[in-house]
């Protein structure tokens, strides 16, 4: 019954992000910016999300303690920022997913900040093994757009399912061209892959 549970949620992820895409009606309104925010970071920093969702994004800014100020409060409960230039990210990158998951990310940065990728993945298998690695919300979608600058920059859209394997899900944990499939099987990094995206 939890396998049955998990693939509807799974599905039901997938199914928002697709109509999502799909451009059903105008987007609402963009939400006001914070007090000194700048509208051209907002407007790069949701170039991840499809554009039906962008206007009512939280947008932030991340701080070198990896904290962040917040550019514009949102309500569709997804977050976005930007990371161009940043340690062990192209020099175009931007990011968008669940408010739910900022101190997912917060860690995430913390380990990428070492600029070494040896370093950055030896910090977070110690994380995953002691069981202080951060679990993002399962069945969050995270959105990415990045590359050498915006017009090389190519989308990437992946769905947070911590803990899942192929035995949890019914679905295959090795690249597959016709269907979605879990890569990193069984940690906290678990996420499905779109084929083509």
């Amino acid at each position: 019954m939890k396998r049955i549970a998990r693939v509807i949620l799974v599905v039901m992820a997938v199914s928002t992000s697709a109509l999502a895409q799909g451009g059903r009606g105008a987007p609402p309104p963009p939400a006001p910016l914070e007090t000194g925010a700048s509208q051209a970071d907002v407007d790069k920093a949701v170039l991840a999300l499809p554009e039906n969702l962008r206007n009512q994004a939280t947008v932030i800014k991340w701080k070198p303690d990896f904290m962040y100020d917040t550019l514009r409060k949102g309500t569709n409960g997804l977050v976005c920022y930007d990371r161009s230039g940043f340690p062990l990210q192209q020099p175009f990158s931007v990011e968008c997913t669940s408010v739910a998951n900022l101190d997912r990310q917060a860690q995430n940065l913390k380990a990428e900040a070492l600029g070494d990728r040896t370093k950055t993945q030896a910090m977070l298998n110690d994380q995953e093994t002691n069981g202080t690695r951060v679990k993002p919300a399962f069945g969050s979608v995270w959105y990415h757009l990045a590359g050498a600058d915006r017009e090389h920059s190519r989308p990437h859209m992946t769905i947070a399912v911590p803990g899942a394997t192929a035995q949890s899900l019914g679905l295959p944990d090795k690249p597959t061209q016709n269907g979605i499939w879990i890569m990193n099987a069984g940690t906290t990094t678990a996420h499905l892959m779109v084929p083509g995206e």
